[in-house]
């Protein structure tokens, strides 16, 4: 969004800073990314630690991934979320690639959680609550298909579970405009370069986290809070 100086002369910072974007950052920051965009990712399958059996995994993308991390790990009986790409096509994928657009994947969290503690109905409920599934390709000040909001399913049940949610929502008019999620069948999950894992935890003055993640997350917690499953 452009905007005439006159709007800007009494907060220049403060503006600037709420228009961020997730794949934007410092030029330091930019530097510490290329340096560490040359590592390469593992996808799931290669992950040298196990998941117990005890516990599974979800996976959602509902925009920049930082958000969606702390979001999710701020649920009681989920063990740990984990940011990187799925929904695409492009193997083992950089955050750069990712960002250009061009890969067919989403920023996307693994979650892996206790089902004795939190059901995956809860998981999909603080999906829906925490983002608007109602904008293509964008999440606030993020646009791009990176960002677009997809719902995965590892099994034709969780898949029924995602429909029924999505039925219920449109029944009660929940959303004013038409919900443009994806329901995809979950293929391969690639983990983050590791500068990402934990981002809002680790870099709590980020100007991003600041303005878009931490309110985002705050704003979860209260409406989560008042009609848990």
């Amino acid at each position: 969004m452009k905007m005439q100086m006159k709007n800007i002369i009494a907060l220049p910072l403060l503006l600037s800073v709420i228009f961020l974007s997730c794949a934007q950052s410092s030029t330091s920051e930019k530097e510490q990314k290329t340096e560490l965009a040359t590592k390469h990712n593992k996808p799931t399958s290669d992950l040298e630690v196990t998941t117990p059996s005890n516990l599974k995994k979800a996976y959602f993308a509902s925009g920049c991934f930082w958000c969606v991390e702390a979001i999710y790990e701020s649920i009681n009986g989920v063990k740990e979320a984990i940011s990187g790409y799925s929904g695409g096509t492009t193997i083992n994928p950089t955050y750069e690639e990712v960002s250009r657009g061009n890969t067919g994947h989403a920023e996307t969290v693994e979650v892996i959680y206790d089902p004795k503690k939190v059901s995956f109905k809860t998981l999909v409920k603080a999906f829906f609550d925490s983002h608007d599934p109602t904008t293509l390709n964008r999440q606030g000040p993020d646009s791009g298909t990176q960002y677009r909001s997809i719902a995965f399913y590892n099994t034709n049940e969780e898949k029924k579970i995602i429909e029924d949610y999505v039925a219920e929502l449109k029944h009660n008019k929940t959303f004013k405009k038409p919900i443009v999620t994806e329901i995809k069948k979950f293929d391969v999950f690639w983990e983050a370069e590791g500068y990402h894992q934990n981002f809002e935890e680790e870099n709590p003055l980020n100007p991003y986290i600041q303005s878009v993640s931490k309110p985002r997350l705050e704003k979860f917690k209260k409406e989560f809070n008042k009609s848990k499953e």
